[in-house]
């Protein structure tokens, strides 16, 4: 949405958005009492914040180590051309790759940049050969793993800042 199309949001929206997300299953009857609000205007102003776009879902945040999945992969894909078919044909077949966790069409000598997260490093050779590897149009793949964690949000800040 551009910065033109913003939603009006008042600060109590913005307490609300902000306890949100941090915990989506946060109760209506807790959330009022944490913003000062009626379990009744809670209610009220979520559907509204969910029903103009706001909340776009609710989701559960997975420990991927404890899964098994502890290594995070950055990978930057360089396509041998850029046209409208290259670049459709490759995001037609990026999405039924089960790895990938995400993937975004970037500016720079990189045209796209997928997260993954794997098993172990001989996990990531068996992702590389059977999904990217097989991707159309691609003339090059860098990999990038993660060492150490350093942040990581669902929201930045930022978004709060000055709001409440």
């Amino acid at each position: 949405m551009a910065k033109s199309e913003q939603l009006d949001l008042d600060q109590v929206d913005y307490q609300l958005l902000k306890e949100l997300s941090a915990d989506g299953r946060a109760s209506d009857v807790w959330l009022g009492e944490k913003i000062n609000l009626s379990s009744t205007a809670v209610a009220r102003r979520r559907k509204g914040l969910e029903e103009r776009g706001a909340v776009v879902s609710y989701s559960a945040d997975l420990n991927m180590p404890l899964l098994g999945y502890s290594v995070v992969v950055f990978v930057a894909i360089e396509l041998s051309s850029q046209t409208d078919r290259a670049l459709n044909e490759f995001e037609r077949e990026v999405v039924k790759c089960p790895s990938i966790s995400y993937c975004g069409f970037v500016s720079g000598d990189t045209d796209f940049l997928i997260m993954l997260h794997v098993e172990s490093f001989e996990d990531y050779d068996r992702v590389y050969r059977r999904e990217l590897s097989t991707l159309p149009n691609v003339a090059k793949i860098r990999s990038s793993f993660v060492m150490r964690e350093v942040a990581r949000r669902g929201v930045p800040p930022i978004v709060f800042q000055d709001k409440e």
